[in-house]
């Protein structure tokens, strides 16, 4: 069986064949690309008699996977998979599985870190104290006592709420389902309206939908209190960022964190988000810690071993 695997997995080559040894063992041939070249056309051209591939969040349409004949299975190293023709893939009968699980708690620190550096303004002191200044004029906010505001409480929200009460902080919740075990811990469920007008931080944690898209838009923003923060590290279309960006112009919130805007990284020097005052923005890490890469690498590779044997494991399609 030939497994292409179209992208790094951002593990060493050591990790690597550790990872994949069981496939290999097994007599399979595995092709490994890490020049970055994820054009259609190479693509295509890479995975025209592979039975089984391996991407992360690389685009992978309906055009492509018509190429590939002999492609019956993908392990998809990542945890979303809105970036696959789902459509396709059942149409010709290829299975797919995702890596759930593997960054839940390395998003759900780096939510904590952009809160903490918001509320005691570390991005802007670091250049302050590097140029002879003080901390005069700037609010330093405690975390502990806040009412913290999770939108989605699967893994990585339910996560995120776990080390609210830790902080100290008073938890609200918006879900479709309640998750009973924070109840008990004391999380507060309430409507979506009531988190946005009653949290001093709002987070976010749900996959992009036909229903999330632009999830938190203008009307969205104008609910929270004007000196609440809005903490994205989910996925970026799920806010209207341009919105945002008036919003914290206009002071109607008072600050934002970001993982993620509507695309990848590099964004464009003249998105609006990036002009827009009292902001911590950063380029899509919340997932890529050295651990996460290798817990990440970990489930594709299983998820493939498994497949073979009949007993497919975090089924998507």
């Amino acid at each position: 069986m030939k497994i292409v695997i179209l992208e790094s997995l951002g593990i060493s080559d050591k990790e690597f064949n550790i990872i994949s040894a069981p496939l290999v063992e097994g007599g399979h041939e595995l092709v490994a690309y890490n020049d970055g070249k994820l054009d259609n056309e190479t693509i295509k051209e890479r995975i025209k008699d592979a039975e089984v591939i391996v991407l992360a969040n690389t685009p992978l349409s309906g055009e492509v996977i018509e190429a590939a004949e002999k492609l019956k299975y993908i392990s998809i190293a990542f945890t979303g998979y809105n970036h696959i023709d789902l459509e396709k893939c059942q149409e010709k009968g290829i299975k797919v599985s995702n890596a759930a699980g593997y960054s839940t708690h390395s998003v759900a620190e780096l939510t904590f870190g952009l809160i903490i550096a918001l509320l005691r303004n570390i991005v802007p002191l670091d250049e302050v104290l590097r140029t002879g200044g003080t901390k005069s004029g700037y609010r330093q906010i405690d975390l502990h006592g806040k009412t913290l505001g999770v939108v989605g409480t699967g893994d990585i929200g339910s996560a995120v709420a776990n080390l609210g009460l830790a902080y100290g902080c008073q938890v609200i919740a918006y879900n479709r389902s309640v998750n009973t075990e924070l109840i008990e811990k004391g999380v507060v469920y309430k409507s979506l309206d009531e988190v946005l007008k009653e949290s001093d931080i709002v987070t976010l944690h749900v996959p992009l939908t036909d229903a999330t898209q632009q999830l938190i838009d203008k009307d969205k923003l104008a609910l929270m209190k004007d000196s609440a923060l809005l903490i994205n590290t989910a996925v970026g279309p799920i806010v209207d960022n341009n919105a945002l960006a008036q919003a914290l112009h206009n002071n109607v919130i008072a600050g934002a964190g970001l993982d993620r805007v509507e695309m990848e990284p590099p964004v464009p020097a003249d998105h609006p988000i990036l002009g827009a005052p009292n902001t911590v923005l950063v380029p899509h890490i919340g997932f890529a810690t050295e651990e996460a890469m290798v817990r990440r690498a970990k489930i594709t590779f299983n998820n493939i071993v498994n497949w073979e044997k009949g007993a497919q494991e975090n089924t998507v399609v």
